[in-house]
């Protein structure tokens, strides 16, 4: 029995190196954001081919979309966990040009407003202003306190919208089996998550030229993501 025993750590020793290949970690963490990337396209091209989607005209307006898919309100209770995702904005430093490459992003829960049930939910946000976008790609924003924030309507236009809504900065949506529930971020912050973006790309770069200035190509994971705003908003008709 001690013989077996002996044998078993012996291999479990012999094969922990590789477990703990810093290449290997590395190549796991690579992954994880190529996937995200992937889902995020996914939730994004589902949501915007629903017939009672966000409204065409204030996606139009929009100089940057942020998607976190499959936010659990367990990730914000447990640890220090918080929602991943992406976000791509309109090239450009006057955000006119086509969407560009995506810089990852965080989202951390706060203790106001952030209510969502036990499913999975997948939140888009329209960034709808050149001050709410330079603030997001520079550090880390608070949602209704450093940037307004409201929940968007739904439809194909705008018609619901109030003047809260017409004046956010920030427009929150959000899904959850399928269904708009109309989940507010506020009181939650919003970042780059800079170091999900050196494993994307393999090297130090700030959001502010990845999204804007074209320091990086597009990856592959994020075609879906990129193509889809191309097609269904190719231009900034904010103005």
């Amino acid at each position: 029995m001690k013989k077996s025993i002996v044998v078993m750590l012996a291999a479990a020793l012999i094969g922990l190196p590789a477990f703990l290949n810093p290449r290997s970690l590395r190549a796991a963490d690579d992954e994880k954001e190529t996937d995200r990337l992937k889902n995020a396209g996914d939730v994004l091209k589902e949501i915007i081919n629903i017939p009672d989607d966000i409204p065409q005209s204030l996606l139009d307006k929009a100089d940057c979309v942020v998607v976190y898919p499959s936010v659990l309100k367990a990730a914000f209770i447990v640890g220090a966990s918080y929602g991943r995702g992406a976000m791509t904005c309109r090239s450009g430093d006057d955000f006119r040009g086509p969407w560009g490459a995506p810089t990852m992003m965080a989202l951390e829960a706060g203790s106001v407003g952030f209510q969502i049930g036990g499913q999975a939910t997948d939140f888009v946000l329209l960034v709808m202003n050149e001050r709410g976008a330079s603030a997001i790609l520079e550090s880390k924003v608070k949602i209704g306190a450093d940037a307004s924030a409201a929940v968007g309507p739904v439809g194909r236009d705008a018609q619901a919208a109030t003047d809260v809504t017409l004046r956010a900065e920030i427009l929150t949506y959000s899904r959850a089996r399928g269904a708009f529930v109309g989940v507010s971020l506020e009181g939650s912050t919003i970042r780059p998550d800079n170091d999900a973006n050196e494993r994307l790309y393999g090297k130090r770069i700030s959001a502010k030229d990845v999204v804007l200035h074209g320091a990086v190509p597009i990856p592959a994971a994020a075609k879906v993501m990129i193509s889809t705003l191309n097609h269904h908003s190719p231009k900034n008709r904010s103005r």
